[in-house]
């Protein structure tokens, strides 16, 4: 009898190991890869889309066989817009969930939060927005623009004859080191072109900010003073009623150009884009633009968005960090079979020169050394129907400077990546 209760007990302990080698197994058939966007709170609008076109960029990879013969498997967290969250999250993703890398963030207050988290556990993190640099991480591939490759080349053009010859400046941002710090690299540029500071006006709103009332009227009151523009930071949901105040106001681009940094096609989508015609935005990418890449992009998206029932998808949209999202995935894609391994060491060394034939029409090249995307730059002018209609770009994509020019002592800096938290 103990005999045989002895052999059912050895039977089952047998099924319970192979099971679980079996599921380990399982396991190492997949590459699990972190999704790390806000899908709740006041940065939804601007984030859920890039969950969904990783999840699709993805969906694609496995299709066409994945990547050293294994599926990526994608692991979605959402931070809520919760910075703290985001650390949080990042810990588990790296050290629960064991992913290979992770795409994620939208604010530098988001990427800020989870840095050191990076760096304590040598994860790596493709960051897909634009920021306003004054960092270089060796745990960070900066898809998204630096300032010399968006908020300084929009200054340019709006001061420029082709841009209105614009004299003054108002500087509206959401309150967060992004904005501030660009504003704060501006202002240097600004007077380094003979502006004073009583030609500039600098205003900062909360996260989640909705009365612009006020403000607008500010605006308007700042702009009799002399040929004015707006250079807006402001991130998030908040986009939705300043917009919706300036048309409230009549003030028309005519008048008062507005140009965002942080609005594109999906910001724009709430909004009745009629009044705003002839604002602004600086980017990277347009969803308008018109090569075969970007319309294999914008058709296999819009597909996805109906297939899989997304919000309103019959409107669905492409923009920027979406497309810097894309290319972000695909580059760590090459480097991971250039190294042969997920391994972070030797992923971020095959990272180094790596190329991608971009939906922006140009082929996008990783910098050898300071882990940022060479970008083209463009102006886009919002169209009645929420689209851009390019205006002025560069020839060339341009290579980032984390460091800037105008900032004191960044001249010192290295110029290649250091840990942030030594």
């Amino acid at each position: 009898m103990q005999r045989r209760r002895f052999i059912k007990a050895f039977a089952l302990s047998a099924t319970v190991v192979s099971m679980g080698l079996a599921f380990t197994a399982q396991a190492a058939d997949t590459i699990k890869v972190g999704i790390m966007h806000s899908l709740s709170g006041t940065m939804a609008i601007s984030e859920t889309p890039l969950k969904d076109v990783a999840l699709m960029t993805i969906d694609d990879i496995n299709a066409h066989g994945g990547v050293l013969g294994k599926k990526l498997e994608p692991v979605v967290v959402d931070p809520a817009s919760n910075w703290p969250l985001f650390a949080e999250k990042a810990r588990q993703l790296l050290t629960q969930d064991k992913v290979a890398v992770v795409f994620g963030c939208w604010t530098s207050v988001s990427r800020k939060s989870v840095l050191p988290v990076f760096e304590e556990l040598n994860g790596l993190l493709f960051y897909p927005v634009q920021y306003e640099g004054e960092e270089m991480s060796p745990n960070v591939f900066y898809t998204g623009a630096a300032p010399n490759q968006q908020a300084i080349p929009a200054v340019q053009y709006l001061m420029s004859e082709d841009g209105g010859g614009a004299k003054r400046f108002f500087l509206l941002g959401t309150d967060y080191v992004y904005p501030r710090t660009t504003n704060k690299i501006l202002r240097a540029y600004l007077h380094s072109k003979g502006v004073q500071d009583k030609d500039i006006e600098e205003v900062y709103t909360p996260f989640g900010y909705s009365d612009y009332q006020t403000i607008v009227s500010n605006i308007k009151k700042f702009a009799a003073g002399g040929k004015t523009a707006v250079i807006s930071t402001i991130n998030g949901d908040s986009n939705v009623p300043f917009y919706k105040e300036l048309a409230n106001q009549g003030v028309k681009a005519t008048d008062v150009p507005v140009v965002a940094f942080s609005v594109g096609e999906q910001e724009l989508r709430g909004i009745d884009t009629k009044p705003l015609v002839g604002d602004l935005a600086s980017w990277n990418y347009f969803q308008s633009l018109d090569n075969p890449t970007n319309k294999a992009f914008v058709a296999e998206w819009k597909a996805y968005a109906k297939a899989h029932h997304l919000p309103n998808a019959d409107s669905a949209v492409t923009n920027d960090p979406m497309e810097a999202t894309y290319v972000g995935i695909h580059m760590w894609v090459q480097a991971v079979q250039k190294a042969g391994t997920t391994d972070v060491d030797k992923v971020r060394a095959a990272m180094a020169g790596q190329t991608f034939k971009a939906p922006d029409g140009y082929t996008l090249t990783m910098d050898a050394t300071n882990h940022h995307l060479h970008k083209p730059v463009m102006i886009g002018e919002i169209q009645s129907n929420g689209q851009f209609n390019v205006v002025w770009q560069t020839d060339k994509p341009i290579r980032a400077q984390p460091w800037s020019p105008y900032i004191p002592g960044d001249d010192k800096k290295p110029d290649y990546p250091v840990k942030t938290t030594q």
